[in-house]
């Protein structure tokens, strides 16, 4: 079977206005993906370092005051914030500078080729716009971890029980009401039970937490 090829019409001025266009579109391509990728990369850097600022005004500042099990979990979500961070941090940088390795220098059929050229640019620029696109979820990834645990340290249950704290003439004491009897108060502290009289009681107050109030 023979195939005879005849050539097509001649380009017309819109043809030749489109190829144009599309040529000075792949040609700059790449560069605007780059350029995007460093945009998105510092912003993204600025929220976290402000979300991370605002994690720190106030709160516990110790897992291990949070009650079994949100301690481990929290640590397990701080853990897998980082996870995501670094990911984000690795597309985000593989969209705005390329796989890191070493230039060639044999020369390639694509240096004098400006077709095959620009087919590699494109794909480049299609490799680094999807890895934006990952670094920029996983970045929202990371901020939801992290503001996750963050919120766990604030308002999780604290692993310390609650307290009445009994002020007296002699001093302040404060525990976990083991009986009441007789007028008698028994409180259970770090150092062991105490009994206070509150009939020589000046004040009586609820806390959180008896770690700081015993002498």
């Amino acid at each position: 079977m023979n195939l005879r090829l005849t050539p097509g019409p001649a380009a017309s001025v819109t043809d030749r206005l489109a190829a144009r266009q599309i040529h000075r579109l792949v040609k700059h391509e790449l560069p605007q993906v780059r350029a995007a990728a460093l945009a998105w990369r510092n912003g993204i850097g600025v929220l976290l370092a402000g979300l991370i600022g605002f994690g720190l005004l106030k709160g516990r500042n110790d897992v291990g005051q949070l009650a079994a099990p949100y301690s481990a979990l929290v640590g397990v979500i701080l853990l897998s914030s980082l996870l995501a961070g670094t990911a984000a941090a690795l597309f985000l940088l593989r969209a705005a500078h390329g796989y890191p390795g070493t230039v060639s220098l044999q020369p390639q059929v694509q240096d004098h080729d400006p077709s095959s050229r620009s087919a590699s640019d494109h794909s480049e620029a299609l490799h680094a716009g999807n890895a934006l696109s990952w670094g920029l979820v996983l970045c929202l990834l990371c901020m939801a971890l992290l503001v996750t645990a963050v919120g766990m340290t604030w308002y999780g249950p604290s692993k310390a029980k609650p307290g009445i704290e009994v002020s007296t003439p002699s001093g302040t004491r404060c525990g976990e009401v083991v009986r009441l009897a007789k007028g008698q108060l028994t409180l259970k502290t770090d150092s062991g039970e105490i009994t206070v009289d509150l009939r020589r009681a000046e004040a009586l107050k609820a806390v959180d937490s008896c770690s700081r109030q015993n002498p």
